[in-house]
């Protein structure tokens, strides 16, 4: 790859808005005059990435849930002032939650989606089983429990579209229906729509209509990672480390083009998919996912996770702990955090009225 088209393409990276040390990453502040601070409960919290939308937005994330210990960790570490439970879901009353948070506006969070992707080659071949049968899929049923108990007035759940599949969307509709929401909106939101610098596609159900304005410039992945350094240079930018390869395996990739990729292996249906992608510096990034490892567009070298983050849009800010792979994955399963907050921005808009 050309070294020296990459340093001269200074003037295009700073042409990179809404990311990384670009993205302005300050909290809203809306406690003025009267107005409200509502609160948010996060029932799958992750890293964070749904939940810092929110709070960008001017939402108050009251409570989190997260049960692997690492994760929630992270959260804390980026939410400070958030109550946060590390435990099974099924475990959780809504009492104890409202034993913390008094008044409950909004509910959000994203099931696992393994159940339910395409990228699964295990997953069961009846939708309805993925939902019903699968213990995994079934904690989408667990969320659906606790906003029936805590009926906020808006809730929002994240998952893949393979979600809405065969019967699928009409049995969430009937479980929605069943706890007092009868109007259900899937809504279907392109994550490079909204400022991010890759491709991702999710259905975000809610009993409200969400409909965000797109923004008027898409963000390519130099756009979004051309202003960091090098990882092996003296820097200060967190879980920005370089990652070791195997001479033999920097000479494979040395010989990848741009959109090109090392590793292939199977979905479900047979439908194969493509890892190790040397990234295309002037196009978006694939979809990121927690086993994701993009080629950096010039060198030969694995994307840090850092770079993994700045392609979800998260600021330079935003902490990942626990082990390289443990970072990885947080990002990967991850909202994006400019997509969480237009999702924000449009249920301020609605609890306002």
């Amino acid at each position: 790859m050309d070294r020296a088209a990459y340093k001269t393409s200074v003037s295009l990276r700073r042409k990179r808005k809404a990311v990384g040390r670009g993205f302005e990453s300050h909290r809203a502040h809306i406690l003025m005059k009267g107005e409200i601070m509502y609160n948010v409960v996060d029932l799958f919290a992750g890293c964070g990435g749904f939940s810092r939308g929110f709070r960008e937005a001017g939402f108050n994330i009251a409570l989190a849930i997260e049960n692997m210990p690492i994760v929630a960790k992270s959260f804390k570490e980026n939410f400070p002032e958030s109550i946060v439970l590390v435990k099974d879901i099924k475990l959780v009353k809504s009492e104890e939650i409202e034993s913390y948070v008094k008044k409950v506006d909004v509910v959000i969070g994203g099931p696992p989606c393994e159940p339910f992707t395409g990228t699964n080659p295990r997953r069961l071949k009846d939708p309805l089983d993925r939902l019903y049968a699968d213990p995994i899929g079934m904690l989408v049923l667990e969320f659906i429990r606790l906003v029936g108990d805590l009926q906020p007035r808006v809730f929002v759940m994240e998952n893949v579209p393979g979600i809405l599949e065969g019967y699928l969307k009409l049995a969430l509709r009937k479980e929605f229906e069943r706890i007092g929401y009868k109007d259900i909106h899937f809504n279907v939101l392109r994550a490079e729509d909204y400022g991010v610098p890759s491709h991702r596609t999710r259905v975000f159900i809610s009993n409200v209509r969400i409909k965000p304005p797109k923004a008027d410039h898409r963000i390519t992945v130099i756009e979004a990672i051309g202003d960091l350094p090098e990882p092996d240079e003296p820097h200060n930018i967190p879980n920005h480390d370089p990652i070791y390869l195997p001479p033999k395996k920097i000479k494979r990739i040395a010989k990848l083009k741009w959109g090109e990729g090392l590793i292939k292996y199977l979905g479900a249906g047979g439908k194969v998919y493509t890892n190790y992608i040397r990234l295309h510096p002037y196009k978006l990034a694939p979809t990121v996912m927690g086993s994701s490892r993009f080629i950096h567009p010039f060198y030969n070298r694995l994307l840090t996770a850092r770079e993994n983050a700045r392609l979800m849009s998260f600021p330079d800010d935003h902490i990942f702990l626990g082990s390289r792979d443990q970072q990885f994955n947080q990002v990967g399963e991850a909202v994006p955090v400019l997509l969480a907050k237009s999702i924000a921005q449009e249920i301020i808009k609605y609890l306002a009225r």
